[in-house]
């Protein structure tokens, strides 16, 4: 009786030790980190800056007519961790704006998952998991801007305003629902803050971005 009680106790330590070891964290958003990621500027550079709070280190994104990206070239095996898990806050929303179409093209905040299928960046098939200022959550659409990237809401600011949320999604499943494609490993994540089309001001916060087994 001792002795199975005590397989079962060793037992529960290891499964909590594997279910917490499944876990991928994409950004620490430490200065360490904040200086090798790699930034793609689309029109002159969004104001990205680091703070910390009582659940750790967050960052900051300030967009004034803005367009630039932060991203990571990282490998996620979407059959051990398939669940991206993002939190993350707008206290500057863009209210107003069409989001589907060139001219309003615009997010606070979104992360893009990318997959590469080709040999070049433009072959690449991405999904873009926005905080929406406009459209209701769940709700996706193809990019006005190529027909490789679809926007998916995660969050909106209809519901959740100038307040940290977060939110949970099976990219694996989003990949097969949104593009038809069975992936089964992911090979870069990038943050972006943009109001380089609709010339309005944001402001965003990104914290605790990490992919998941469950």
């Amino acid at each position: 009786m001792i002795k199975s009680l005590f397989f079962a106790i060793i037992f529960s330590i290891f499964l909590n030790f594997a279910t917490f070891a499944e876990e991928v964290k994409v950004f620490t958003f430490t200065k360490e980190e904040f200086q090798k990621l790699k930034v793609r500027k689309i029109k002159k550079y969004t104001k990205y800056s680091l703070g910390s709070n009582e659940n750790g280190n967050f960052l900051r994104a300030e967009a004034e007519g803005q367009a630039s990206g932060l991203g990571k070239e990282i490998s996620i095996d979407l059959n051990k961790t398939p669940f991206l898990n993002i939190t993350w806050k707008i206290e500057k929303n863009l209210s107003g704006i069409n989001e589907k179409s060139k001219k309003g093209h615009d997010y606070a905040a979104r992360v893009f998952v990318i997959k590469k299928t080709g040999s070049t960046a433009l072959s690449n098939r991405a999904i873009n998991y926005v905080f929406s200022s406009n459209e209701q959550i769940g709700q996706h659409w193809r990019s006005p801007f190529t027909k490789k990237s679809i926007d998916y809401v995660l969050s909106t600011t209809n519901e959740n305003n100038n307040e940290w949320v977060t939110v949970k999604t099976n990219v694996k499943k989003d990949f097969k629902k949104l593009h038809d494609l069975e992936v089964e490993e992911l090979n870069g994540v990038a943050i972006m803050s943009d109001t380089d089309n609709s010339k309005r001001k944001s402001i965003a916060y990104y914290q605790n971005i990490y992919f998941s087994s469950d």
